[in-house]
C-alpha cells in the first residue's frame, strides 16, 4: 500500500478536496448535507479548527482550515467527518459496497483519499479563497457566485470581503486552476 506523505504543521492552513466515491452527486440532497453539517459541528466540538471558506457541491467539497497551534492532525478529522457522515443516511440510501470497502468497514460514500495543500501565503490563501467560491460557476451549477446556497461566500459579502456581485460567468477570476479536481 502506498503511504502519502503531507504537509502537517500546527496552525497552518490548509486547502481541501474530498470527493464521494465514483463522484456520486448526492452531497446536497437533505439527509447527506444535514448529516455534514452536524458531523462538523460535532467534530468541531471535539478537536476545534477554524473553516475559513467552504463550498459542496453534490460530488465533492472544498474548504480551507486553520487548525489550532498546538494541531496538525486533519487526516483524523476527516476521517472522523467522513465516518459520521457516511453513518448517518445509510438505511435512508443505501451505498453500494465493493468487497474490498467491505473488507476495510469502509460505507462506501467517499473516496478513501482526499486532497489537501498547505496554504503558504495571503495570496495563495486569497487564490484558494476565490476558487472555492468560484466552483460552483465552474461546474455549471449557477451563473453567479451569489446563486449558490452552500458556500461560505454569502458570510464573506456580509463581512465585506466580497461584494455581493463577485463572480459572474463574465467575471472569471483571473488566475482559475484545477486545484485537486480533474478538468
Amino acid at each position: 500500500m502506498a503511504t502519502y506523505r503531507r504537509a502537517r504543521r500546527p496552525g497552518a492552513s490548509y486547502f481541501f478536496t474530498v470527493c464521494t466515491h465514483h463522484r456520486l452527486a448526492l452531497l446536497t440532497e437533505p439527509p447527506y448535507y444535514d448529516a455534514l453539517k452536524e458531523s462538523f459541528r460535532t467534530v468541531k466540538q471535539r478537536y476545534p479548527f477554524d473553516i475559513d471558506a467552504f463550498v459542496l457541491l453534490p460530488d465533492h467539497l472544498h474548504c480551507i482550515w486553520t487548525l489550532p497551534k498546538t494541531d496538525a492532525d486533519y487526516p483524523m478529522r476527516w476521517s472522523l467527518i467522513k465516518r459520521l457522515v457516511s453513518q448517518k443516511p445509510r438505511d435512508f440510501h443505501p451505498v453500494p459496497v465493493s468487497s474490498s470497502r467491505f473488507k476495510r468497514r469502509e460505507l462506501g460514500l467517499w473516496q478513501r483519499r482526499f486532497w489537501e495543500h498547505q496554504i503558504r501565503d495571503d495570496s495563495d490563501f486569497e487564490a484558494h479563497m476565490d476558487y472555492i467560491h468560484w466552483n460552483p460557476v465552474k461546474h455549471g451549477y449557477v451563473g453567479a457566485v451569489a446563486d449558490w446556497p452552500y458556500s461560505s461566500f454569502h458570510h464573506h459579502v456580509a463581512k465585506g470581503v466580497y461584494p455581493v456581485d463577485w463572480g459572474g460567468i463574465e467575471s472569471r477570476p483571473e488566475k482559475e486552476r484545477g486545484f485537486g479536481e480533474p478538468e
